[in-house]
């Protein structure tokens, strides 16, 4: 197992995309530190069952000094983390003029500046240890923009500005830091975006689901989570330790366009 050892953090994992990454590093062979809200219980157990020794950490994103508790609870349980994967993630849509304040600073807090104090308080230890991985799930809405989404956008764009950063502070030792952008996955966040539009067009969740496909996925098919998994493990491996500042799509084509 390429991971052995290792100890990997996954913020926002306990259901989607994030769950899939910490079972994907799991098999890997790592150590995994969950955190999120919502059934935390059965997403322990479901990583668990992998072999890993896994905790929980319900620290609110927004919030530097309990994203610090949970990077010194993961220090004082396994000496460190070696593997960062900034997933926590959410949106809001509404016009620039017409959207709340509370909800652009709960955005940028949660989706960029909460990557930048799991990193800062991750990167002494990797430097130490003499290896790290820092993997920043961002979006294609980090390479393009959609309307009614400022702050989603904002903070992606954000978010692979600040991966490009690191990579660079760090491409003198064995830490790498990259960004994976995906395109429509059918997550929770994606489901709702599908009923809005299924109410405000008054037609059926299905036909929704293909208009939406069909606007800005040229493959017509969802980003599986599993996929999504499955390259971030690769980046956490030893044949991606030249992969440095990569902003890698995985989109149907969302952005060839």
């Amino acid at each position: 197992m390429r991971l052995s050892g290792k100890t990997a953090l996954v913020t926002g994992s306990t259901s989607g995309i994030g769950l899939a990454i910490a079972c994907a590093l799991a098999r890997e062979g790592a150590n995994l530190v969950l955190n999120g809200f919502g059934d935390h219980a059965s997403a322990v157990a479901q990583v668990s069952a992998l072999g890993a020794d896994t905790m929980h950490s319900a620290a609110d994103m927004r919030r530097p000094e309990e994203i610090g508790a949970m990077m010194a609870a993961a220090a004082q349980r396994y000496g460190g983390v070696d593997i960062v994967v900034n997933n926590a993630g959410i949106q809001h849509t509404a016009p620039v003029e017409a959207f709340p304040v509370d909800k652009w600073d709960d955005i940028l807090a949660i989706n960029l500046t909460s990557a930048f104090h799991t990193t800062r308080l991750a990167l002494p230890s990797m430097r130490e240890r003499g290896w790290g991985r820092i993997v920043n799930v961002a979006s294609v809405h980090g390479l393009v923009a959609s309307a009614h989404k400022s702050a989603y956008v904002a903070a992606k764009h954000g978010l692979v500005g600040f991966t490009k950063t690191v990579a660079l502070e760090t491409a003198g030792q064995p830490i790498t830091c990259n960004a994976i952008c995906p395109g429509w996955v059918l997550t929770p966040l994606v489901e709702k975006q599908i009923e809005a539009r299924a109410a405000a067009d008054g037609i059926g969740i299905d036909e929704a689901t293909q208009m939406m496909l069909r606007e800005k996925q040229p493959s017509g098919q969802f980003v599986a989570a599993d996929e999504l998994a499955a390259l971030v493990a690769f980046l956490c491996g030893d044949a991606a330790r030249q992969v440095r500042g990569a902003i890698w799509n995985m989109d149907g084509g969302w952005v060839a366009q």
